[in-house]
């Protein structure tokens, strides 16, 4: 049975579910029991499972994440919440030197079942230092598991196959996406490794990453009416990657553009692009095009953000290009709708 919810319910139910199954399961973090419980993801928590399993923490993600770490090593499954994933950076040597690689280094002997939730993306004027997304630094370490969630149902599913997981996993949300509503079906389950292909087409694949799913359902939508059917893949997992399903599409339009939500210079971005390269080389009628943020810290303004992200307009475009095509006229066209939803906080 499915019912319509948003990106934020899904996560909130889905901690709900884990917590009510496994009472190893806690959740913590910087503002996690505070009113605004981290746009509202948290919201009951405290009060349906107490303070010992739903808790606030001291601005010191180094420590945090340690012990984060020693709980998971311990036999219990933390679920750490990093309100802007800009600061996981200051728990690095943690992340990068022993989350990774205490299985491992174990042979096995170590489960390190440990979920660490971060926010990226865009809000009110993030500027440089609230709005990175550093999925590409993460999926680098042999180790970690990465996920990118687009909508409700992946919120949920792919939340809970993480918790699940005996291997420590970086859960990487877009803020904007916390006001999508989507379809829900509880029951549904989403394996960590799994892209999926959001819509359909045959004259060239988007292959994109978080909100820039969004984005590129926006242009597959104006292009459409062109006659032209784009077919967007949603990556999902950055790690582990689906490379069959990913490659698969391409084989089929013999085109491809990689929209990620990141940098383009030495992204995750990158990464696929010599994938799809390698695996497509003979069918491919064009090189593979990359788009990411501009390559400059991110601006506060408005009109400065929209030139400094990728979006719907410059995947037309890009499109357009590619197949040698007119110019649409998009001057009757709503972009940035999505926006109009966002009530904050930040």
């Amino acid at each position: 049975m499915t019912s319509l919810t948003t990106f934020r319910k899904a996560l909130n139910l889905a901690l709900t579910r884990e917590m009510e199954r496994d009472p190893t399961v806690f959740v913590f973090g910087l503002d996690v029991p505070d009113h605004k419980r981290i746009f509202g993801s948290t919201r009951g928590l405290v009060e349906r499972f107490g303070t010992d399993r739903c808790f606030g923490t001291p601005l010191s993600e180094d420590a945090m994440t340690g012990v984060a770490l020693g709980a998971a090593a311990s036999g219990l499954r933390p679920v750490h919440v990093h309100i802007r994933a800009d600061f996981m950076l200051l728990g690095i040597n943690q992340i990068a030197n022993m989350v990774s690689n205490l299985r491992y280094m174990s042979a096995g002997r170590l489960k390190i079942p440990l979920v660490i939730r971060a926010i990226i993306g865009r809000g009110w004027g993030q500027s440089a230092q609230h709005s990175k997304s550093l999925h590409s630094i993460f999926a680098h370490f042999p180790g970690l598991k990465v996920v990118l969630p687009t909508t409700p149902q992946d919120a949920y599913s792919l939340l809970r196959s993480s918790i699940r997981d005996d291997n420590p996993v970086i859960f990487m949300e877009h803020r904007w996406l916390y006001d999508v509503e989507g379809e829900l079906d509880e029951e549904e389950e989403i394996p960590l490794g799994s892209s999926v292909i959001r819509r359909t087409g045959d004259a060239l694949t988007v292959v994109a990453t978080s909100w820039m799913n969004i984005e590129a359902l926006k242009a597959a939508d104006v292009l459409a009416k062109r006659g032209v059917e784009l077919e967007v893949v949603d990556v999902r997992t950055a790690t582990p990657l689906d490379e069959g399903l990913i490659t698969s599409s391409v084989m089929k339009t013999r085109h491809c553009l990689v929209v990620d939500y990141d940098w383009v210079f030495c992204g995750f971005g990158a990464e696929l692009a010599a994938l799809i390269s390698h695996r497509c080389f003979e069918v491919l009628e064009k090189p593979v095009e990359r788009f990411g943020f501009a390559s400059v810290p991110c601006p506060t303004t408005r009109p400065l953000e929209n030139l400094f992200y990728p979006s719907a307009v410059t995947i037309i475009q890009a499109v357009e290009r590619m197949l040698g095509l007119e110019h649409s006229d998009l001057s009757g066209e709503s972009f940035y709708s999505y926006e109009k939803n966002f009530k904050g906080p930040f």
